[in-house]
């Protein structure tokens, strides 16, 4: 399997590597929502681990909840 970078990781290997960062409720399913609601990915269908994390943020907002 050849290197991913941060900016060009599949959504399976997304998931993962954000699961063993910490994220208690993150699945493939809810990033696929996350997609759905404007979540940014790659034209080539890979996700960029700092953008994804940007959106959240914003999509947080100052309260903390979605």
């Amino acid at each position: 399997m050849p290197e991913q970078s941060r900016e060009h990781i599949s959504k399976e290997n997304f998931v993962t590597a954000m699961r063993r960062s910490g994220s208690r409720t993150l699945t493939l399913e809810r990033l696929e929502a996350d997609i759905a609601a404007g979540a940014p990915v790659n034209a080539d269908g890979t996700m960029d681990i700092l953008k994804y994390v940007a959106w959240i943020a914003k999509e947080l907002g100052d309260d903390g909840q979605r």
